[in-house]
């Protein structure tokens, strides 16, 4: 058996140097045709990881890349070192890889699949998750593996499900958007803090502020077209608007049954009051996962509506800020292929 070794680390540049090999499990010397090369591709792995994220793991990611190199893949660990660089790396029509995973959480999914969006190549990778992040509820809403032989085994066996997300002003969103309270906490939790404390810090700043606030009202109309069904054309006026992809919210709570990231379809759900009563109320229910079915909750399939409201309010896609209301949502129609165990 070959032995394993130690994947090289690249920086998030283009230069190459001596601290800067790649990891690779050369193919025999052969052939030199298209078919070779697309071979050679179609083994190509490239791993995109921020260093300076509190959930940065470099063994794990030595350990996938050792495993696929044993397995006869090439394997690149590419560092990133500022705040949108991995949606830069996406977006590059000149990427050239079979594999892309994405080492960290549900924003930096969300930074993957914004430059796929903005990428005018033929065709994107395939994409891959290895949950390293505060917030992975799109591991949890797949069963994503977390062990290096676990992640390493999804790749070698490349089977994938097309990954459908949604649009806020334009913006893909691969789980959730919301505008209202927990979105306040979103923009309102210390970086340090979250990296120190993880999920506390927003259960933390969530208790700061709720007493604190004035929420606002949020306006909310459904689009005309046929896809919204019998609800096409409805409005409401609520306190917090979650328009979701996924079954999942924060982990492992489920606040919409019928969701999944692997369909079409949104769906809206809308509290009607936001009061640290009602919060206290909303939340236990998140917790035993009856919130859909809680008094003054209100959950509907959706295709497209518009948030609004008289001042602005802070808006959250996938976890991170998203600026404030007003926001149009809608589903995206160009779904990728997201490798799952």
């Amino acid at each position: 058996m070959k032995p394993l070794r130690k994947a090289d680390f690249m920086a998030g540049d283009d230069s190459s140097g001596p601290e800067e090999a790649r990891a690779a499990a050369h193919s025999q010397e052969g052939g030199s045709g298209a078919h070779d090369s697309a071979a050679a591709l179609a083994r190509s792995v490239l791993i995109l990881a921020n260093p300076a994220s509190g959930g940065y793991r470099p063994r794990l990611l030595q350990d996938i890349a050792a495993r696929l190199e044993a397995r006869g893949c090439t394997v690149t660990i590419r560092l990133t070192r500022r705040a949108g660089e991995i949606g830069e790396i996406c977006a590059d029509p000149a990427l050239r890889t079979g594999i892309l995973a994405v080492a960290g959480g549900d924003g930096s999914v969300n930074e993957a699949i914004r430059g796929f969006q903005q990428n005018t190549a033929a065709a994107a990778p395939e994409l891959a998750v290895i949950p390293c992040g505060t917030a992975n509820v799109l591991a949890a809403e797949l069963k994503l593996p977390r062990s290096a032989e676990g992640i390493a085994r999804m790749m070698l066996q490349r089977r994938s499900v097309p990954l459908h997300y949604g649009l806020a002003n334009g913006r893909p969103f691969v789980l959730m958007a919301s505008a209202g309270f927990d979105a306040e906490v979103v923009h309102a939790v210390p970086l340090a803090l979250k990296r120190r404390l993880g999920k506390l810090a927003y259960v933390l700043t969530a208790l700061d502020i709720a007493f604190s606030r004035h929420g606002e009202d949020l306006f909310v109309r459904i689009g005309d077209e046929p896809e919204n069904g019998d609800h096409a054309g409805r409005t409401l006026t609520c306190r917090l608007a979650v328009v979701t992809k996924a079954r999942h919210y924060g982990g492992p709570f489920v606040i919409c049954p019928d969701g999944g990231v692997t369909r079409p379809g949104l769906h809206l759900l809308a509290l009607e009051k936001d009061t640290p009563l009602a919060a206290l109320r909303f939340g236990l229910a998140l917790l035993t996962g009856r919130l859909h079915k809680t008094k003054g909750v209100t959950l509907v399939p959706v295709n497209s509506l518009t948030l609004t409201s008289r001042r602005a309010v802070p808006a959250q896609i996938d976890g991170d800020p998203f600026g404030v209301t007003p926001l149009t949502l809608t589903d995206g129609n160009r779904p990728l292929a997201l490798l799952v165990g």
